[in-house]
C-alpha cells in the first residue's frame, strides 16, 4: 500500500466531557474508521503544548535541574521546559522559559521540531530545542511548583547521566539525545 492510499480516520463529532482547568480537557469523539466502522466513544485528551530546551553555555556546560515531579518516584534530571501561552510561537516560548527558569539567554537556537505525545489520544505537542552559547543575563523568576536546583554538567557528565537514565521523562531524554547527536554532527 502506498502512502497516498493510506486512509485517515474521520471525526464525526466531539463533545467536551471534562474541563477542570486550563491544563486539561477531556473530549468524547465519535469517529469513523476507514472500513466505515463507527467508534462512538473515542477519548481525546488535550493539555497545553510545551517546549523543552537543553541549553549549553558559551564554555560548553549544559544547564540542568535536579528536581522532583509529582509523577516521578524520587528525583530526576531535567532541562528547561514549560507550557506555551495561548497562540504563543514555540521559539518565543522556548526563549521565555529559558530566561525565566535560569536567567540565561541565547541567540543561537536549534529547533528539533514538535512531536505529539500520543498519536491516538492527542494530549499535546512538545517542541524540542537546543540553545547554544547561552549566557547569564538576569536572575531567574522561579514560579515552578516543584523543588529544583540548577546546576551545570560537562559534556561527559550529561552523556553519562543520559545513558544512566537520569532524565526520567521521555521528552527530556529525547532532547538530550537529539542535542548530543546534533553537537557531534556539527563538530565533524
Amino acid at each position: 500500500m502506498k502512502n497516498s492510499e493510506l486512509r485517515q480516520w474521520e471525526t464525526l463529532s466531539k463533545e467536551t466531557v471534562l474541563k477542570p482547568s486550563k491544563f486539561l480537557t477531556v473530549e468524547n469523539h465519535v469517529v469513523r474508521l476507514p472500513d466505515d466502522q463507527i467508534i462512538p466513544d473515542w477519548t481525546w485528551l488535550i493539555i497545553p503544548s510545551a517546549v523543552i530546551v537543553l541549553a549549553v553555555t558559551q564554555d560548553g556546560r549544559f544547564l540542568c535541574f535536579h528536581q522532583t515531579k509529582y509523577a516521578v518516584e524520587g528525583t530526576t534530571l531535567a532541562p528547561v521546559g514549560g507550557m506555551l501561552e495561548p497562540k504563543e510561537d514555540p521559539i518565543c516560548a522556548a526563549k521565555r522559559e529559558l530566561r525565566e527558569e535560569t536567567g540565561f539567554v541565547s541567540s543561537d537556537w536549534v529547533n528539533f521540531g514538535g512531536y505529539i505525545l500520543d498519536p491516538n489520544r492527542g494530549i499535546a505537542t512538545i517542541h524540542l530545542f537546543l540553545a547554544m552559547n547561552a549566557w547569564k543575563e538576569t536572575e531567574p523568576i522561579s514560579d515552578d511548583l516543584e523543588d529544583q536546583v540548577l546546576f551545570f554538567l560537562t559534556r561527559d557528565e550529561i552523556e553519562a547521566a543520559y545513558k544512566d537514565g537520569a532524565f526520567k521523562i521521555l521528552s527530556w531524554a529525547a532532547v538530550v539525545a537529539m542535542s548530543l547527536n546534533y553537537l557531534d554532527a556539527v563538530k565533524d
